[in-house]
């Protein structure tokens, strides 16, 4: 069953194109990633999503219901968590939670199954769940980063949203606060929440169902992370090197497609079949340039991710 049907959305600020005729099916129940770099346009696409923003063009259906015609209709069947912070710091966790239920009361919170249970029941249920029950007096403002997400996710669920979008909901947190978050969002997933999250993390991006990897307001590919990696027919080589003179050098390597940095490493992009490997050591040979290492690896999530954009571009330019 689609939960989201996004067609053909286009959205313009001024000049800027933001998202560029984009169509998206989302399953109820799938856990989705948006990855690219800053400008992609993914926090503009949830943003559309939740009726925050009006598409130029294009429709989008939440649960079958024209969220671009009838936001408000949507609003009690979505959650959203944004970036930064936007919960009050000077009210406590329970005073933050009581206005957010307030606000959904107002609605038809407790209108459907598993929606009438009153306002402290369910407080204490999200603060259980959350693992915020020993902090439920303190300020937001004096919560640690990890508890602040945490605190925003719980008063979002109030209403028991079927969808839930997060936006980079783990950045700036330590690995365990974020491990601890993701083992809340896997339990509201096995509660059938469909989830649709962006990350600058790959790591993550490779927890989801399916992921779509944006680029200046398209969707490049979207599938699961083990079929995007399968699907990449090119051969990566692994060159490390402290040669200065190696790294200016490279753009010149034959059949070569592309190179860029990873880590204390370069990524060198070679169509298969073309002995990449044997042309990189031959090329340095001849140059009389050292490396430490130069071997096939295989192509991990962020060469899939790089390797599109390099293509597009390269389209991009034979146009």
């Amino acid at each position: 069953m689609i939960s989201v049907k996004i067609e053909n959305i286009t959205k313009k600020f001024d000049q800027i194109t933001a998202i560029h005729n984009l169509s998206l099916n989302i399953d109820k129940g799938e856990i989705i990633g948006l990855i690219g770099p800053d400008g992609a346009g993914k926090t503009t696409l949830l943003r559309l999503m939740i009726g925050l923003l009006k598409p130029n063009s294009g429709s989008i259906q939440i649960e079958g219901v024209d969220s671009v015609k009838n936001p408000q209709l949507v609003k009690d069947k979505i959650g959203y968590m944004p970036q930064h912070f936007s919960l009050y710091g000077d009210l406590s966790v329970s005073e933050n939670m009581k206005f957010f239920a307030d606000i959904y009361r107002g609605g038809s919170i407790f209108s459907r199954k598993n929606r009438t249970a009153p306002f402290f029941e369910r407080k204490k249920e999200l603060l259980e769940f959350s693992g915020l029950v020993p902090f439920e007096d303190r300020l937001a403002r004096n919560l640690s980063g990890g508890m602040q997400k945490k605190l925003a996710l719980a008063c979002n669920l109030f209403h028991t949203p079927e969808i839930l979008l997060l936006d980079e909901p783990t950045t700036g947190l330590d690995p365990v606060s974020r491990r601890e978050l993701w083992n809340l969002l896997f339990q509201l997933n096995k509660q059938e929440v469909t989830l649709i999250i962006t990350t600058p993390y790959m790591d993550e991006a490779q927890r989801c169902h399916r992921v779509g990897l944006m680029y200046e307001g398209k969707i490049l590919s979207f599938q699961s992370p083990q079929s995007l990696i399968q699907g990449m027919k090119d051969e990566i080589i692994e060159l490390v090197t402290d040669d200065k003179q190696t790294k200016k050098l490279l753009g010149n390597l034959p059949d070569l497609k592309a190179v860029y940095p990873y880590g204390g490493a370069f990524h060198l992009t070679f169509e298969q079949g073309k002995g990449g490997e044997e042309k990189t050591k031959e090329f340095l040979e001849k140059h009389s340039l050292s490396a430490r290492s130069i071997k096939i690896i295989p192509p991990s999530f962020e060469d899939v991710f790089l390797n599109l954009i390099n293509k597009m571009n390269s389209d991009t330019v034979t146009q």
